[in-house]
């Protein structure tokens, strides 16, 4: 509250004071007169603070689910800790005691995993499916400008790391910082040594789901050193740039890579799984399940295995120091845990620590020639396919024993109870199937989640669209419990935060179906627009969408279809995926040069996966748009045909296309 208002509310408590005390008309008309001008000044100021804060944060969405709260007073979500915790048949109540019972069970995670692990017979050799790279990997030196660039780059975030020191602040005094930060990263890729105090994680308990009381219902979030997270990027930047000039990394790995996201890996998957059932062959894909993954990684291992790919000598030495001799303490408001050593596991936290899990787990797409493998950092599925059922589940069943003693070698702990299957298609799902590994029966399902979406055994993707409309509908929910607060620029950020995300994750994966299918996500977004607009139920939508510069689901799905083969025709995703299209023969300079070769499909289902939907939309585009210089002119001319087919739709004039 302002000093103006803080004044402003003694005056009024002055004018109810003296209105109690006379009892007069023309004193109870000038408090409430003044009362009531007060109270709309006050709900004015409020909502412009709200409003100033969802435009702060609107790349946000935590920030933006803690201003909601505030507005609709939703106080349900408590993040407090519980008085006590249970530690097997004790209660705890110190918080001392409680900190250090987080720290300890947190910290003890992956080295009882890893020894639970039993390897039956002759120990075999951990990397003796990796060729070994003859070139070795050099550090090069850091410049000021370097750091600079870095730095910028990185979040504002206001976590504090275990020096009380966040990355704002990092930001304010960089210019004063970046020549002993150039001295001390020099000389730790010089000398091998990553910075013991950079090494120190400071791990705050959050609640997931279940008893509050226990320790096992809280997941670790850790925050590492500021200068660890640049000293790292700047190591990465190298890596990446040796990994990719030597084709290191599986194709199959979609995780924690340029130019690679869950979309794609689902594109992938979904192409191979079409093309199998468009074939007429079975198409058996199996989820597994690895239990804390991150946390089992055996340094001794990793090392083995980066040493083959050519992380040697004084690089070597620097990642072994790395990964070896880190400390973590948990905190709790005020109250700290003592230190205690991480015996293994890549760093939590860290932007490192993901790309050596990823070169940890490189080898496994080597272990099977029969299997596809699919993976986005530890989440993986493997596809297998043939002409004959029993033929496939012999298959599967021999190489899933494979991979299992493979996953056990590596000291990752495979959870069989918890790794699903699923055949698909249309006639396959009375049939009796059973695979079993170790003597455990593998649960079949017909529909899973998987990166994010459902995939169901059909791949009509009914369930995902319950789900995403499920989603929509409480998002709409909030808007409606905001909109007396907020005015429409504001909604419209709640509509991109709440309401987008859902509409437009993987949806070129998922939104090329029946329309039919996808007729109640438009109908839902058709209503939040209207909302936001504060117009009729029934009034026309078309002329809301331009004014909003939003487009209605059905071409949200063109636009990122579109925007894939856009990458694909211009050379800019995997050769995974960018194998999946053909280009037309002939390299005349004629009219339709950008389009791509339309394949041929027996089944409906094939047509609308993007390897063929996807080209038919790309042929329609015209030369000028496909002919952008870059993608972000492509997105911003294909948007503007869009909004333009709106307007000309809203003006009863038929665009033709």
């Amino acid at each position: 509250m302002t000093k103006g208002l803080q004044n402003a509310s003694k005056k009024k408590n002055t004018l109810y004071r003296e209105f109690i005390k006379k009892r007069t008309i023309e004193t109870e008309m000038k408090y409430k007169t003044y009362k009531n001008k007060l109270t709309n000044i006050m709900r004015s100021c409020k909502r412009e603070y709200y409003i100033k804060r969802l435009e702060h944060n609107k790349d946000n969405t935590r920030d933006i689910w803690n201003v909601l709260n505030r507005i609709i007073k939703n106080e349900s979500r408590n993040n407090d800790y519980p008085g006590y915790f249970i530690e097997g048949t004790r209660s705890i109540n110190n918080m001392e005691e409680i900190v250090n019972g987080f720290n300890e069970f947190f910290v003890n995670i992956g080295p009882k995993l890893a020894e639970e692990i039993k390897v039956d017979g002759i120990e075999r050799d951990t990397g003796e499916n990796i060729e070994r790279n003859s070139s070795s990997m050099f550090l090069r030196a850091v410049e000021e400008k370097e750091i600079y660039d870095m730095v910028r780059g990185l979040k504002n975030k206001t976590s504090t790391d275990w020096n009380d020191i966040d990355m704002v602040t990092v930001k304010t005094v960089i210019d004063g910082i970046v020549k002993p930060l150039k001295y001390i990263f020099n000389l730790s890729f010089q000398k091998g040594v990553f910075p013991q105090k950079m090494k120190v994680a400071k791990v705050i308990p959050i609640y997931k789901t279940g008893e509050r009381h226990h320790f096992t219902n809280y997941r670790p979030v850790s925050i590492l050193s500021q200068f660890s997270k640049i000293l790292e990027k700047l190591f990465i930047k190298r890596f990446d740039s040796f990994v990719e000039k030597y084709e290191l990394m599986t194709d199959s790995q979609y995780g924690f890579r340029n130019n690679r996201s869950t979309a794609l890996a689902l594109i992938d998957l979904m192409e191979k799984i079409t093309e199998c059932m468009d074939n007429k062959r079975y198409a058996l894909g199996v989820f597994l399940d690895l239990k804390k993954a991150f946390d089992t990684v055996n340094h001794e291992i990793l090392l083995k295995k980066l040493e083959k790919y050519g992380f040697r000598g004084v690089v070597l030495e620097w990642l072994k120091s790395y990964v070896g001799n880190r400390q973590q303490y948990v905190q709790i408001n005020e109250y700290k845990s003592n230190l205690m050593d991480i015996a293994c596991g890549v760093p939590q936290g860290s932007v490192l620590g993901p790309k050596m899990f990823i070169m940890y787990l490189n080898d496994i797409c080597r272990v099977s020639e029969i299997l596809k493998f699919v993976i986005f950092a530890d989440d993986t599925n493997i596809l297998c396919a043939g002409g004959e059922l029993p033929q496939v589940l012999e298959m599967i069943t021999q190489e899933l024993t494979i991979l299992k003693k493979w996953f056990d070698i590596n000291k990752l702990s495979l959870n069989l109870d918890k790794t699903k299957f699923m055949l698909f298609g249309n006639q396959k799902k009375n049939i009796e199937v059973e695979i079993c590994v170790d003597n455990v029966c593998l649960e079949r399902v017909n529909e899973i989640k998987f990166l994010g979406v459902i995939i169901d055994h059909k791949l009509c993707w009914k369930p995902h669209i319950t789900y995403v409309r499920g989603k929509l509908a409480r998002g709409i929910a909030v808007l409606g419990k905001a909109k007396h607060m907020l005015d429409q620029k504001a909604l419209h950020i709640l509509y991109c935060a709440l309401l987008l995300p859902y509409m437009s994750y993987c949806v070129e994966v998922w939104g090329n179906t029946y329309k039919s299918n996808t007729q109640t996500i438009t109908i839902i977004q058709k209503r939040a627009i209207r909302l936001i607009n504060n117009v009729g139920y029934r009034d026309h939508t078309n002329a809301l969408f331009v004014k909003m510069q939003a487009i209605k689901f059905q071409d949200l799905v063109k636009l990122k279809t579109a925007q894939i083969m856009y990458k694909v025709r211009n050379k800019l995703l995997p050769k995974e995926i960018c194998k999946l299209f053909i280009e037309r023969e002939g390299g005349y300079n004629l009219r339709g040069k950008w389009n791509l070769k339309i394949q041929s499909a027996r089944t409906t289902l094939r047509t609308m996966s993007i390897s063929i939907a996807g080209v038919k939309l790309w042929n329609s585009l015209t030369e000028e748009i496909k002919d952008s210089q870059n993608i972000k002119q492509f997105k911003v001319k294909y948007k503007n045909l869009i909004l333009n087919k709106y307007k000309n739709e809203e003006n009863g004039v038929n665009p033709g296309w």
